[in-house]
């Protein structure tokens, strides 16, 4: 266990939060594998998830959000510090029919899969792009989750942080910085994001999203224990342009390559999926040989799209 969580027992007192110490993570996750967190915090409000993340920042604590676990490996060693759940009610409200160019409200526990469905249900389009995506609002924000039809940017208006010292603040969708999964948010948690979206034809709303959601379970092994597309897609050094990093993995003849229990999905190159007794060191080691042959193929070094969680931070 982190030495400051033994130091520190004042961390979590009179804490408004239920906490589980030496918590599995594993079943939290997508893969359904990894390690335990020295302490893992729900907070039931925001005043305590502040509170909570001022005494983090006071004690030098290593702080992390879970969200649901769709794009997270947990390394078999587990993680240091605390790692928060936004699953208290008033992290998952979806505020509608709010005044200004925002009409919408989502704050950053809510399921961004059943936001969608909602949006289409109100006849709200903006977000048909994101069908299909499992994510929670906070996490679709952070690393501007996406794929080929759009991403969360392309919603976003602004963005409500409580930064690393604990203060609120908003950030505007410029501010934000987003790009190709990636933001410049500060450092802190998402808390909510508003949502720029406009009134539509309900019918041809929920019939774009359907027609994704039905592209995406097509193409991609949808039922398996993975996390996402594993790399993100490079850029391509003669045009400027992004390719597909599941085509230069189908390239190097990849598909079903096997490590343990991880395998390439032979569905779509970019998915790493585990079998039943499958570990994260598993994927991680199906993950390097992927990265090492690509490289000595094409010259070109896949960098992960999966956030990886250790002992040691966050992997590169």
């Amino acid at each position: 266990m982190h030495a400051l969580l033994v130091q520190q027992p004042s961390l979590f007192d009179g804490l408004a939060a239920t906490v589980e110490l030496d918590a599995p993570l594993g079943g939290l996750t997508w893969f359904k594998v990894g390690g335990c967190a020295d302490a893992l915090v729900t907070p039931k409000t925001t005043d305590a998830l502040s509170t909570l993340v001022t005494r983090c920042h006071e004690t030098g604590t290593p702080l992390r959000v879970l969200g649901s676990g769709a794009n997270l490996l947990v390394a078999d060693e587990g993680v240091d510090g605390v790692v928060v759940r936004l699953d208290a009610p008033c992290f998952h409200t979806v505020e509608f029919d709010r005044d200004g160019p925002a009409p919408v409200r989502a704050w950053a526990g809510a399921d961004l899969m059943k936001l969608v469905q909602e949006c289409a249900r109100r006849g709200l389009d903006g977000l048909s792009q994101l069908a299909g995506i499992p994510a929670s609002v906070g996490g679709a924000i952070t690393m501007n989750a996406g794929g080929a039809f759009g991403d969360t940017a392309q919603a976003v208006s602004s963005v409500g942080m409580l930064t690393h010292s604990g203060v609120r603040s908003d950030i505007s969708a410029a501010e934000a910085g987003f790009s190709y999964r990636h933001t410049n948010l500060p450092r802190g948690i998402v808390l909510w994001a508003d949502l720029a979206l406009m009134s539509g034809d309900r019918e041809t709303i929920r019939a774009r999203v359907k027609e994704i959601f039905a592209y995406k379970s097509r193409s991609q092994p949808m039922a398996d224990r993975s996390a996402g597309c594993m790399f993100r897609n490079p850029v391509e050094a003669s045009t400027g342009l992004r390719t597909s990093a599941g085509r230069l993995i189908d390239e190097a003849k990849l598909k079903g390559f096997s490590c343990g229990g991880a395998y390439v999905s032979p569905v779509h190159g970019n998915f790493i999926a585990l079998r039943e007794g499958g570990s994260a060191t598993d994927v991680l080691a199906v993950a390097a040989e992927v990265q090492l042959r690509v490289l000595e193929r094409t010259g070109v070094r896949l960098e992960r799209e999966v956030v990886v969680w250790s002992r040691r931070g966050e992997l590169p």
